[in-house]
């Protein structure tokens, strides 16, 4: 349904430094942009063919040259693998900037196996981290 999504951001180089640290708990790595011209633009996921394959994550600086702001209502979801993901996923954005909005825990208001984590990045963006399939934590 997506082919990308597209944050703003009001400080382009520290908020590469947070979505590598965070993103990179869900294995994720930055978009390769090379022959494109993407200054100010961070991208994780993938962008292939300069983006005739897509499905990627983008922050940048609003093409308006105003402030970026967040959306009352508005958040990104990822995709975690396992409980351990999520938990990291957490752990790496308050470890870098970010605030909580809900550690991570089991939402039975959603589903048994539902286990997020909510945070916001430092320009105030909502993320969540997800893993379902799972109703107690995986015997290691």
């Amino acid at each position: 349904m997506f082919t990308y999504i597209c944050l703003g951001t009001n400080d382009p180089p520290r908020a590469a430094r947070f979505y590598d640290a965070l993103l990179g708990t869900l294995g994720q790595r930055r978009c390769e942009v090379s022959g494109d011209d993407w200054e100010g633009w961070t991208g994780w996921g993938t962008y292939e063919r300069h983006g005739e394959r897509e499905l990627a994550l983008w922050l940048c600086p609003p093409w308006d040259g105003r402030p970026a702001s967040v959306g009352n209502g508005t958040m990104v979801a990822f995709s975690a693998r396992s409980w351990s993901e999520v938990d990291a996923f957490h752990a790496a954005a308050l470890a870098h900037g970010g605030s909580c909005e809900g550690a991570p825990g089991i939402r039975l208001r959603y589903n048994p196996d539902f286990y997020a984590a909510y945070v916001r990045d430092p320009d105030g963006n909502k993320l969540a981290a997800v893993c379902r399939g799972f109703t107690q934590r995986p015997v290691a």
